[in-house]
């Protein structure tokens, strides 16, 4: 049972994580006559493409002319792991991050970008799991012994909250917070708003074990640290059966109403499977549009915003309602189908968010688990969609 339960856990995480690469062979039925295509050969470009390095980001003509870099797993890449913007309900300019694996935290404000580096905590641990905490950055980190068994030190951060303010990252819980056996990493979590579910595994004598607990903080989380967090956390044990059921997807007809209206033009027997966050909200909810058992589906992202709501398929079909900040409602508070630019094959889009009138959406070159170039493209929305739509 808990074999069959870690391989659900990898397959679930990799599906989630990035666009598995027989998808693209799939016939695309998102494309209406309605939609608008962003294309490489215009003459005037409202798109920009940008590639990771070992220390940062750089911008290039297009993701296959980016150097090449060696495959490996996506716990060890660098790659975009999460993205989401802070809560903006005064219409003002949403702050957006995006977690770069190995690298640091891309901060973003409209068309401004700003890579914060962090090699102590980056460089050998896989982060991602984005969430807000009021308003606050907080996303996780593990090691993943798996792919590289020499890591072994006796610092196991678990939290982590970002200061937008001083570009800081401060650990708010590490692993032995939660746990008396100092040799583990919690691999997943799922957050609700109050409670923590963590699935943790442990290490020793060449004896793998995994254990699930929740717990909640009795202080205010972001006043945690890990000299303090011991004893102001209530824990409660939990089971595998538990953690599944809170991880498995639910039927795409439970997704938020705002979601689904962005699919109503869409054929109801595509199949794909989707992660939708909240701006500025908690861990994302799953949701699958797939009837078939090892039916091949399309994967997408979703985020739902104070003004607006969007899904990004891997294909680079985007769906947007609402209003931009600042800007007045689109098509009357009807859907608007977008085209980014078409990937090659191995190509898949994967995350977004938008930022003001600036989408930002991520873009690796993956085979199965193991990726290797990656990057972001930045779209100016003004120019693709408040032009050339009047109504």
């Amino acid at each position: 049972m808990q074999k069959k339960f870690e391989r659900f856990l990898l397959i679930l995480c990799l599906y989630s994580l990035f666009f598995s690469f027989f998808s693209c062979k799939k016939k695309n039925n998102l494309v209406d006559t309605s939609i608008i295509e962003i294309s490489n050969e215009q003459n005037t470009k409202p798109h920009q493409w940008y590639a990771f390095s070992q220390t940062g980001f750089t911008t290039v003509s297009l993701p296959q002319n980016a150097p090449a870099v060696p495959q490996k797993p996506w716990t060890e890449a660098i790659r975009i792991s999460s993205a989401n913007s802070a809560s903006a309900e005064d219409g003002t300019i949403q702050n957006a991050f995006l977690i770069v694996n190995r690298l640091g935290i891309l901060s973003v404000s409209g068309d401004n970008i700003e890579l914060n580096k962090d090699t102590t905590l980056f460089s050998e641990r896989t982060a991602g799991n984005l969430v807000f905490v009021n308003g606050t950055p907080v996303y996780s980190l593990y090691k993943s012994t798996f792919f590289n068994s020499n890591l072994q030190d006796n610092q196991h951060p678990f939290l982590v909250q970002f200061d937008p303010i001083s570009k800081i990252s401060y650990p708010l819980v590490n692993c032995d917070n939660l746990t008396s056996n100092k040799a583990c990493e919690v691999t997943d979590f799922i957050w609700d708003g109050r409670t923590w579910f963590c699935c943790i595994k442990s290490e020793e004598d060449a004896k793998t074990d995994f254990s699930y607990i929740k717990w909640t903080s009795n202080i205010p989380l972001l006043n945690q640290s890990p000299a303090v967090a011991s004893s102001n956390i209530s824990i409660v044990e939990s089971d595998a059966d538990s953690f599944r059921k809170e991880r498995e997807p639910l039927a795409f007809s439970k997704a938020p109403d705002r979601i689904k209206k962005l699919l109503n033009g869409m054929a109801s027997t595509v199949p794909f499977n989707l992660t939708c966050m909240t701006a500025g909200g908690t861990s994302p909810r799953l949701y699958s549009n797939v009837a078939k058992e090892n039916e091949e589906a399309l994967l997408a992202y979703g985020v739902v915003a104070e003004s607006w709501s969007g899904i990004l398929f891997q294909d680079g079909t985007l769906y947007v309602e609402g209003a931009l900040d600042g800007r007045r409602i689109l098509r009357r508070g009807k859907p608007v189908a977008l085209r980014l630019p078409r990937l090659p094959y191995g190509f898949n889009y994967t995350s977004f968010i938008i930022s003001g009138a600036t989408l930002y959406a991520a873009w690796e070159e993956s085979d199965f688990y193991m990726t290797s170039r990656s990057g972001f493209i930045t779209v100016d929305l003004d120019k693709t969609l408040y032009t050339k739509i009047t109504s």
